[in-house]
């Protein structure tokens, strides 16, 4: 099981951490360099864990774990309207993203009213390609708890914010519910408003861990950053892609961010070292995304085989 870290420390020597990562067969997800300090988003070995942590001591850097790092979250909202979409929305996609994670941002087409807010089947589809959603509601305990509709159909772990506090039996469908974050007129600055949005990572990243710790139970067939390192060799189209982020990890695949129809069968034929082609064990499906590529790896009950 690969074991999701950020290393954070000087550039100088920082080529040692990325080589070790390599030799230990991990992958180097994300890497940011500001001035004479790096910031790397790091996939290694649950068993090799001890020898980048004596590394990274050695180079006086610092090692911790990273849970959100190579996932994707949907952060959702009842509407696009300004009612419903005030900076807290905009303040927990960032902060999502400034610890690993790949956010999208949406807003439902009928989700105003306490009592008629709805969610059509392409939005649920939509969210469900996630790893986990965040619902943001507002102040009102009544609303939040009636507003349960919305992602009671869900088969990610859904952690629900809101201004108010609600007991937990309330939100049945809701793996983790985070007060304190209700509809506010400003950007958070103020320590208790940064602790809120600190309290929803550490609920993300144990609905994360929930769903590693599901999918350790049948391994996957292979590793999503394996495949997206293998698409990217093999798809060169893909440097193309008008997208910051040409693919997207989850936790069991990848989103492949090119026409489904133009080049699914170029990323079915992906092959790897040892003869196996992508097709044989992931599905390849479209995406409800700009009809982007969606691959799911297939676990090892059905494939039979783990490399």
């Amino acid at each position: 099981m690969l074991e999701p870290v950020m290393f954070t420390g000087g550039l100088y020597k920082h080529d040692l951490v990325v080589e070790l990562v390599e030799d230990l067969g991990g992958y180097i997800l994300q890497k940011n360099v500001t001035q004479t300090e790096i910031i790397l988003l790091i996939l290694v070995p649950s068993e090799d864990l001890a020898a980048l942590q004596g590394l990274a001591k050695e180079l006086r850097g610092e090692l911790v774990r990273a849970p959100l790092a190579g996932t994707e979250v949907a952060v959702v909202t009842p509407t696009l309207a300004i009612h419903h979409l005030p900076h807290t929305a905009c303040d927990i996609a960032e902060y999502l993203r400034r610890h690993g994670s790949k956010t999208n941002m949406l807003g439902l087409a009928r989700g105003v009213g306490r009592e008629i807010a709805q969610i059509n089947e392409y939005e649920t589809a939509l969210i469900n390609e996630h790893d986990a959603a965040v619902f943001i509601f507002g102040n009102f305990r009544d609303c939040i708890i009636k507003k349960e509709s919305l992602y009671r159909n869900m088969s990610v772990p859904v952690v629900v914010t809101g201004g108010p506090e609600v007991d937990s039996k309330d939100l049945p469908y809701a793996f983790e519910y985070v007060s304190s974050i209700g509809r506010v007129a400003h950007r958070a600055r103020k320590a208790t408003e940064i602790g809120s949005l600190d309290r929803i990572v550490e609920a993300v990243g144990r609905a994360l861990d929930k769903t590693r710790a599901a999918i350790s139970k049948d391994p996957l067939t292979t590793s999503p950053p394996r495949i997206m390192d293998a698409v990217r060799e093999q798809v060169p189209d893909i440097e193309f892609s008008y997208s910051p982020l040409p693919i997207a990890l989850n936790l069991n695949g990848i989103r492949v961010k090119l026409p489904y129809e133009a080049y699914k069968d170029a990323v079915k034929a992906v092959t790897f070292d040892e003869g196996v082609k992508l097709g044989e064990i992931a599905t390849v499906m479209p995406s409800r995304m700009k009809d982007y590529i969606l691959v799911r790896i297939l676990p090892a009950s059905e494939t039979g085989f783990v490399f």
